[in-house]
């Protein structure tokens, strides 16, 4: 069932009625008070100075970012927050390993009965990186596996009745559209490498379905995929994540995919048009393929930045609530438009500005409250959630103890506030704290307007619900509070034009307003639950809670 915005509205008040009944913590007049602490001014120079071309786009491992982390820390030592990194400090290092994939000495060829065919790479095709060797190849033959996924939820295995054991598998980017849309985001990342791996698989071969190309233009991915990636080193020196038995990887343009199936048992339009209908099978394609990676391989080091606030509760304050904002951005890539440091200034300068403001908030009410707060500003999200994966697994204080993770991440101020939107709030019991939140600011909650984008597992907020901490990421709602501006055009226009492109700099739109609102909203649920005696939980049979209960179990 579909429901229209104004039904959500009236069950999500009378959800929020049956919850005020409930026992459990207030906003009191000192949370009240402390709001005031969060300043748009003070948003407004942090993100001046996060976003400025000093930094060169705060790329995790380079000096701009050393700057920034800084900046951090130095800010919440003058506001007496206690560094909870190593060793007394306000930094938690994290060993990074960078790999880019040479242009010049890397391949994708096709054989078949004496024909071959050479792919033009960044043309026709990406490879990912390898990081760790300088020099893999595979040729193997070709098996069209789905979209590569094995799920006992919705009773879906693409490899049912294949022997892809020693074979390159060709599979489609994403998952299927009739999974539900947590199951969705989970199944169309790293599952499918492990899958993948569990079946024998030595390589793969990603196509992108006609609506995710056209979602994700070519050009953009094969700008991105020149910049080297990163992985984070564990402690005996294995970079995470990592699947070296996978001996090649790729994704392919339009022209390579209609080669790899021009004489495959389904050609590729009806692989696509059948993948809509549910029906898809896997086949063997009775081609080789084969992969040379040559990566140019580096060990640098970026820090994860951590301060307390210790709670006031002498049983309580053993535990924490982690607010997260990811301090790091792109760097210097190619020029677009004469200009080639991508500032970050939305992405994610105001997520920083923002947690920067929440830690002066608590540090103006009178006490602490009960459960201690950490505050992490993340390095390398950027590179695929790397600083914050470190820390959920190798956190400063006992694992255990963090029962919550609250993250911040691109608020758009592009319009005054009405409405926000809580990723994962229906996971958990933190969507019905932010609904108290955001009610005692005469604010509305709004579904996921974009489930498409599969947010929830796309930010720093993931690498904690892999430990089976509850966790939540709520951005600016797409309701405007101004008529002449209609907030969803207004949001869609940014990211199809700004996102990810130098034009995210200072000078764009900002109504530091809805930032200070935005981050009061966050403020007061982070409030809520460190004054609640009760920790969040999952709701009851739960995907993400389910699935990692094993996780969180282990915690305890």
């Amino acid at each position: 069932m579909r429901l229209s915005h104004r039904s959500l509205r009236a069950i999500l008040a009378s959800a929020l009625a049956s919850w005020s009944c409930q026992s459990g913590p207030d906003i009191t007049s000192t949370a009240q008070d402390a709001l005031a602490c969060i300043r748009p001014s003070a948003i407004r120079a942090h993100i001046r100075y996060l976003s400025d071309d000093l930094l060169e786009g705060r790329e995790a491992g380079t000096r701009g970012f050393e700057l920034a982390a800084k900046y951090v820390a130095s800010t919440w030592e003058t506001m007496g927050l206690e560094p909870a990194g190593v060793q007394g400090t306000y930094f938690q290092n994290v060993p990074l390993r960078t790999s880019a994939v040479d242009y010049q000495h890397s391949s994708l060829t096709l054989f078949r009965d004496g024909w071959e065919k050479a792919f033009r790479i960044g043309e026709d095709f990406i490879l990912s990186p390898d990081y760790d060797r300088e020099s893999v190849n595979v040729r193997a033959p070709l098996i069209f596996v789905g979209y590569g996924i094995t799920a006992p939820e919705p009773d879906h295995d693409d490899y049912a009745g294949l022997e892809a054991a020693g074979k390159i598998a060709v599979m489609l980017f994403g998952a299927p559209a009739a999974f539900p849309h947590d199951q969705r985001a989970y199944y169309s990342g790293r599952p499918k490498i492990e899958n993948a791996l569990a079946h024998g698989v030595v390589g793969i071969l990603n196509v992108m379905p006609p609506a995710d190309a056209e979602r994700i233009p070519w050009p953009a991915i094969a700008v991105r995929a020149r910049k080297a990636g990163m992985r984070w080193i564990d402690a005996s020196g294995r970079p995470s994540p990592s699947w070296p038995e996978i001996r090649g990887a790729a994704l392919l343009g339009r022209q390579a995919a209609e080669a790899v199936f021009s004489d495959a048992p389904m050609p590729l339009h009806e692989v696509f048009s059948t993948a809509e209908t549910g029906n898809l099978r896997g086949f063997d394609i009775p081609i080789e393929a084969e992969i040379v990676t040559v990566s140019r391989l580096d060990d640098v080091q970026s820090p994860n930045v951590v301060a307390k606030l210790e709670g006031a509760d002498p049983e309580l304050r053993n535990e924490y609530v982690v607010y997260s904002a990811h301090l790091d951005h792109d760097g210097i890539m190619e020029s677009v438009e004469g200009d080639n440091i991508f500032n970050g200034a939305y992405d994610n300068a105001s997520g920083t500005a923002v947690l920067l403001e929440m830690a002066r908030a608590f540090q103006c009410l009178p006490e602490p409250p009960r459960r201690s707060i950490l505050f992490l500003g993340t390095t390398a999200e950027e590179k695929g959630l790397l600083g914050a994966d470190y820390f959920a697994q190798d956190p400063t204080v006992p694992r255990e103890s963090i029962i919550a993770n609250l993250n911040v991440d691109s608020p758009l101020m592009l319009y005054p506030i009405k409405d926000v939107v809580v990723f994962g709030g229906e996971h958990s019991s933190l969507g019905r704290t932010f609904e108290q939140a955001a009610s005692h600011l005469g604010l509305s909650i709004s579904p996921d307007p974009m489930p498409e984008e599969v947010i929830f597992v796309r930010s720093d907020q993931f690498p904690f619900v892999r430990q089976g901490i509850p966790a939540a990421f709520a951005i600016v709602g797409l309701e405007s509070g101004d008529p002449e501006v209609d907030g969803a055009t207004a949001a869609r226009t940014w990211l199809a034009t700004v996102y990810h492109t130098p034009k995210d700099d200072f000078s764009q739109t900002m109504d530091f307003e809805t930032g200070t609102i935005y981050a009061r909203v966050n403020f007061l649920a982070g409030y809520l639950v460190a004054q609640s005696s009760e920790r969040p939980t999952w709701n009851d049979g739960d995907f993400f809670g389910t699935l990692f209960a094993g996780t969180q179990e282990a915690r305890r």
